[in-house]
């Protein structure tokens, strides 16, 4: 049965619909409901029956005849919906970088600003360590987005609910500047979500170890998480941010990932599937003119100078392009941080410029060494 379905029921609303549904359909081998205790249960016993629940009507629903009757359609109805405004309270786990969860109480509809101020007040956050942090969803293995802030993290919850994971809302570092990332070096629940998050960097492959993995596991069973940082701060793939695979217009056979970090923006050719190619182009930060999203194409474009020759525009088709521009964003935000004068302050008033020409993919399908690869 496709969609979320977000309810409230009593343990015997569930025990009411497990005896009708056997009775309508006695040749299914339902699966076994959680137990009824007549005694008080702690807050760890409810979850885990609650949980209990959950897999039982998911196991349930995926027979479509079941999960499509008129009896689970009116048990998975919300029956109170005039009560679902949006000062009703709810429950928000989120993933920290230590893999724990921290769990929220929210409003229904706080936004993802809203929400984030909800945690950095329960996790105790100094503002400097505040400012380098935000919300991320967890879309694809491997990779999460960071949300905007009009986003309401607790619908995302809802609508990517799996009872195989606790939560698909994270705590996330936002930041790329590690002159920046090291004045945090005396705030200790920094320090430990900045070594949680390289160590899984490190066990995921976004951190290429070289020579250094026996001496990062070393340093992380001895629980020296300042000195696994420094040798993973000299790392490539540090601070970055590696977006899924996906088509570019300069690139005919094949497709392109995209690699955020503060050095530059780099484009590394792979075939369709996402296998890497031997080919990167390098742009460097001053080199790009112009940059923006259309909404309709789903696209992320920029526009970067070449010595002696007209800018060349590129277009990079991804789902996640809203997410792609605010890294574009947070770079030349932070290299105003690290610069006052300069170009680094002048391009950061490329972010608001309205890009008034249009692309479409067939026109300039070139192929990728000899639409990129240009002095």
């Amino acid at each position: 049965m496709a969609g979320r379905h977000l309810c409230s029921r009593r343990y015997r609303e569930f025990d009411a619909l497990y005896s009708r549904l056997k009775r309508d359909f006695p040749d299914f081998n339902f699966p076994k409901m959680p137990g009824k205790k007549l005694f008080h249960l702690s807050e760890q016993q409810l979850d885990a029956r609650r949980r209990g629940l959950e897999q039982f009507l998911e196991k349930v629903c995926a027979v479509r005849v079941i999960g499509e009757c008129e009896l689970m359609q009116e048990f998975l109805a919300a029956p109170d919906m005039e009560n679902d405004n949006d000062s009703s309270e709810v429950e928000l786990k989120v993933l920290l970088p230590d893999r724990s969860i921290c769990v929220v109480t929210i409003r229904r509809h706080d936004n993802a600003d809203l929400v984030f101020e909800a945690i950095v007040s329960k996790l105790q956050m100094s503002d400097n360590a505040a400012q380098c942090y935000y919300l991320f969803e967890t879309v694809e293995y491997n990779f999460e987005r960071k949300l905007q802030p009009t986003e309401v993290p607790h619908n995302i919850y809802i609508q990517n609910y799996s009872t195989a994971t606790a939560t698909c809302i994270a705590l996330r570092k936002w930041l790329f500047t590690l002159s920046r990332e090291t004045m945090l070096n005396s705030d200790e629940l920094a320090v430990n979500f900045l070594f949680w998050q390289a160590v899984d960097d490190v066990n995921r492959g976004q951190i290429k170890t070289e020579d250094k993995l026996y001496e990062l596991k070393s340093l992380q069973e001895a629980g020296k998480k300042k000195e696994y940082l420094k040798i993973c701060r000299h790392l490539d793939g540090y601070g970055e941010v590696t977006f899924p695979h996906c088509p570019c217009d300069s690139r005919k056979d094949g497709h392109v990932i995209a690699i955020v970090s503060m050095e530059s923006f780099r484009l590394q050719a792979c075939k369709t599937d996402g296998v890497p190619e031997s080919q990167v182009i390098e742009f460097q930060w001053k080199d790009i003119k112009t940059y923006d999203i259309e909404e309709e194409g789903m696209s992320f474009t920029f526009e970067y100078n070449r010595p002696g020759k007209k800018p060349r525009v590129v277009q990079i088709l991804t789902p996640y392009y809203v997410y792609m521009k605010d890294c574009f964003d947070r770079i030349y935000d932070e290299r105003d941080w690290e610069q006052d004068t300069g170009t680094c302050k002048n391009n950061r008033n490329i972010r608001y410029y309205k890009m008034t020409f249009h692309i479409t993919y067939s026109c300039v399908c070139k192929s990728f060494l000899s639409s990129l690869a240009l002095p």
